[in-house]
């Protein structure tokens, strides 16, 4: 009987196999051709390895950049993130070039880079916590403000901070919020609203003279929290004065000071602080807190603008309470995006 062979093309140094080998050094050769025997491919793109190590000492530096001028080093650490988009600019650039220099130059921001901001692009949101609260800058033009309650609300946070609250609107805010929240206080433009009783309430003084912070104390399921609900002044960026954030920079020493002679253990800070965690000018808070999003957040979680979030300056931070997630809420009618979290207030089986 006539015996027939048999060849299975494998993956295991077959005829397939090499046949992929193949494409893969014809494609290889293309995308190097041009590159080999070139001595000049390090004497090209000079400029664009200097602009790469430029980028790489401001991204790695910027706690340096001073803000004598204009608050240059607080508006570049305000949008500091979207500088990694000049790293595949520069990549681009340099494979056109053919400049191994420039290419070598590039892996130094983009090293800097992913060490100060890799970590959010992946979520670290988990799923525990007892504890759910959201914020959010409800914008005083907002032209609905009972679907922007309404919208809050839905997230099922136990514990609600409003800001920019129009006096006009405050009623509208409470009879939209009273079926899902029995307990509240709204203190000048700001509100707290929540599920379990308040105690405590007093105003925060800002040095504005008027009033756009507060604090509360929560008796919520895992012991008693000091609530805090700030809403920083704004800053403007003009070419004639630069990045204009005195009066912010003032109200959040004032406000850091009061976070720093709590006495209740447990402190939870919600807000529009009008900075990112990045701006060394609200040091005075954030050095004493955590941030949500920067321990257990989904992305960079961007709040403002809400039609191109380009920052994030809504904020929840903590202190003696464990960020266990946190994200941000779909849009309403206001400019900020609502931001949530969900944290563990009751730490001793940790």
């Amino acid at each position: 009987m006539a015996q027939q062979a048999y060849v299975t093309e494998t993956d295991d140094g077959g005829p397939g196999a090499g046949r992929r080998g193949d494409r893969l050094r014809r494609l290889w050769a293309r995308l190097t051709s041009g590159w080999r025997g070139d001595r000049r491919i390090w004497r090209r793109g000079l400029v664009t390895a200097a602009v790469a190590l430029l980028l790489a000492a401001v991204t790695a530096g910027h706690a340096r950049i001073p803000n004598v001028v204009g608050n240059l080093g607080s508006l570049v650490e305000t949008f500091l993130p979207w500088f990694g988009l000049l790293i595949p600019v520069l990549l681009v650039i340099a494979v056109v070039r053919r400049s191994a220099t420039a290419l070598i130059a590039v892996l130094v921001p983009a090293a800097v880079w992913l060490h100060l901001f890799g970590g959010l692009l992946f979520t670290k949101s988990g799923g525990g916590g007892d504890l759910t609260v959201a914020t959010h800058n409800v914008n005083a033009d907002n032209a609905d403000p009972a679907g922007t309650a309404r919208a809050v609300a839905a997230s099922g946070a136990d514990v609600v901070a409003l800001e920019e609250l129009k006096a006009s609107a405050v009623s509208t805010y409470e009879k939209a919020l009273a079926p899902a929240y029995r307990h509240h206080a709204v203190v000048g433009t700001v509100g707290l609203w929540s599920k379990y009783p308040l105690s405590g309430v007093r105003a925060v003084d800002l040095e504005l003279g008027w009033q756009r912070a507060m604090r509360a104390t929560v008796a919520t399921p895992g012991g008693p929290v000091a609530f805090y609900v700030a809403h920083l002044p704004s800053v403007r960026v003009k070419l004639e004065a630069g990045f204009t954030a005195r009066q912010r920079d003032r109200s959040a020493d004032a406000l850091g000071e009061a976070i720093r002679d709590e006495r209740v253990a447990k402190v939870i800070l919600l807000g529009d602080l009008n900075g990112t965690m990045n701006d060394r000018a609200l040091n005075a808070v954030t050095a004493q807190m955590r941030s949500t999003q920067g321990a257990a957040g989904d992305g960079f979680g961007f709040s403002w603008p809400a039609s191109f979030p380009m920052a994030r300056i809504d904020q929840i931070l903590v202190r003696g309470v464990e960020p266990e997630s946190s994200w941000t809420l779909p849009a309403t009618g206001s400019d900020h995006l609502p931001v949530a979290a969900r944290v563990r207030v009751d730490t001793s089986a940790s």
